[in-house]
């Protein structure tokens, strides 16, 4: 006769296989959440996004970036050899601001916004054409 063997282990594998399924869908909505919070971190349209010094002592900043268009495509500022301020697309009556001393800015389309440098207008850009230049801020 063969040799029966009951499963003791049917439960085990059953609850192990519960806790594993549990793991993943805490993973996913730890993660889920984390994307979410992180979204909603960007300045709501018509409001200012302040990069550095704030505002509040007068200064103007830098560069003022507003977008003008429905969507205003990949506007990168970044810190010349550091950091990268922003690197994202914009909405209309969507504003950000940065007071760092010197900034590199690429736009995708110089068309789709305006551009503030140390307080005074930059010509706009042509539809479609891409700009990239550097801003120095201005010397106390």
């Amino acid at each position: 006769m063969g040799r029966h063997r009951s499963d003791p282990m049917g439960l085990a594998r059953m609850a192990l296989a519960v806790l594993a399924v549990i793991a993943v869908v805490t993973l996913l909505v730890i993660g889920a959440r984390a994307l979410f919070s992180s979204l909603d971190t960007e300045a709501p349209p018509g409001r200012a996004h302040t990069s550095g010094a704030p505002s509040s002592s007068g200064q103007v900043p830098t560069v003022r970036i507003e977008c003008v268009a429905d969507t205003c495509p990949m506007i990168t500022v970044r810190v010349p050899g550091g950091d990268v301020l922003q690197h994202r697309d914009m909405s209309r009556g969507e504003e950000v601001s940065f007071y760092e001393p010197e900034l590199d800015v690429v736009l995708t389309d110089a068309g789709t916004v305006r551009v503030t440098e140390n307080g005074s207008s930059r010509p706009q850009g042509d539809a479609g054409e891409s700009e990239a230049f550097t801003v120095i801020g201005p010397r106390e």
